[in-house]
């Protein structure tokens, strides 16, 4: 058992140290307040070509897997700049292109997709059916060989950044399936059609991303925009949501290391009571327990993305990943918020801002409820909960 990173995944994962020579958290936070699109940084990880790390070669990316994937996006939150667009764009959306998509999604838009000409946003979640997607509504309808998409989405980061959309549709009725997993397709939706519209959701947590609803109203479809086979879609639905589950785990994680590392220079320097506060073990201690669990979620992270890339059953640890790393990303800046005392929720210091967020990930974009409940089903062998 080797632990080592490769000299190719060592540079991947400290490229988010040269990306914030640059690019740093007052950049992120500024964009992050004001809710804009970080345009240059996503320009500049294009250029360096880090948008296609889980596309082949003869695509236009990388040829890498989620491991390194991964570790771009723990290496880059290390530093306290997560992008949530990278989760749903080059990881959820261009990699499942790559593996089921059509020649033209593969020869046309998965180059433009790695050059960051286009952008891509990935849909599945419905207010209705919440973390019950088997009971979602938006249907495509077949009139001989093209379809009629209706329906809603909700909850799509970076939808009015994306040129096209990996929709997650029925194409027959939950109420007409022999099993309640057939009747899915995946379509790659060009935003500009005739029938799609959307609307912003308002969120309070300060991101650079923002959440829309998405309107699709006999949206004309066609065997060119369909993604693997019709019905069929549930079977390789999850090449995307765990890859989605393992990624959150590692912005999770470099949040937390980030928030600790502040915590750290500032209670080795802030004097109180003749010593600094870091020698005190009421401030020590849940720095160090904050941090321990951090790199214990971060390890499981990297297994599970292990087991993805070679093809072995990765939703047990996928989902352990997801729900030990959002819980030690909520306890790390929580404790490094009270390691700095009323500092920590001035503007200039830059760790309040990364609570909502990890909070946030404590909820979305699956619950920590249904990772455990599939945890104790699943990988222990508990009754159904659910």
């Amino acid at each position: 058992m080797d632990f080592t990173l490769n000299d190719e995944q060592r540079q991947i994962y400290e490229y988010g140290g040269q990306l914030a020579q640059k690019f740093d958290n007052g950049y992120w936070l500024e964009h992050s307040r004001r809710k804009a699109f970080p345009e240059e940084m996503f320009a500049k990880i294009a250029e360096d070509g880090f948008l296609g790390l889980m596309v082949p070669e003869e695509y236009g990316g990388a040829g890498l897997g989620l491991a390194e994937m991964a570790l771009f996006m723990e290496g880059t939150s290390n530093h306290g700049i997560p992008l949530l667009s990278i989760v749903v764009g080059p990881c959820m959306s261009l990699s499942h292109l790559a593996k089921h998509g059509t020649e033209f999604q593969r020869r046309e838009l998965l180059p433009a997709a790695c050059r960051g000409d286009i952008k891509f946003c990935f849909a599945i979640t419905e207010a209705g059916a919440g973390s019950n997607s088997m009971k979602m509504t938006t249907i495509a309808k077949q009139k001989g060989n093209r379809f009629s998409l209706n329906g809603e989405k909700t909850f799509i980061t970076s939808a009015d950044q994306s040129d096209y959309c990996l929709v997650v549709a029925r194409t027959m009725p939950h109420d007409q399936v022999a099993k309640k997993t057939d009747g899915f397709t995946l379509f790659a939706v060009d935003l500009k059609k005739k029938g799609v519209d959307m609307q912003r959701i308002r969120i309070s947590i300060p991101l650079p991303e923002e959440q829309w609803t998405l309107f699709f109203d006999d949206v004309d479809l066609g065997p060119e925009d369909i993604v693997g086979e019709i019905d069929n879609g549930f079977s390789i639905l999850f090449d995307t949501l765990n890859p989605e589950r393992i990624l959150v785990a590692a912005i999770c994680c470099g949040v937390g290391r980030f928030a600790l590392d502040k915590a750290v220079a500032y209670a080795s320097e802030r004097n109180v009571f003749g010593q600094p506060i870091g020698g005190h073990q009421g401030v020590q201690h849940p720095l160090a327990k904050a941090y321990t669990n951090v790199e214990m979620a971060s390890l499981m992270g990297r297994r599970a993305a292990w087991e993805f890339d070679n093809g072995l059953p990765a939703g047990g640890s996928s989902n352990m990943a997801k729900y030990a790393a959002a819980e030690a990303g909520v306890e790390a800046v929580d404790a490094a918020l009270q390691a700095h005392g009323g500092s920590g929720f001035m503007e200039d210091t830059g760790i309040y801002e990364m609570y909502p967020l990890v909070r946030l990930l404590r909820t979305a974009p699956v619950n920590r409820e249904l990772c455990l409940s599939f945890i104790g089903e699943k990988v222990m062998g508990l009754p159904r909960s659910y």
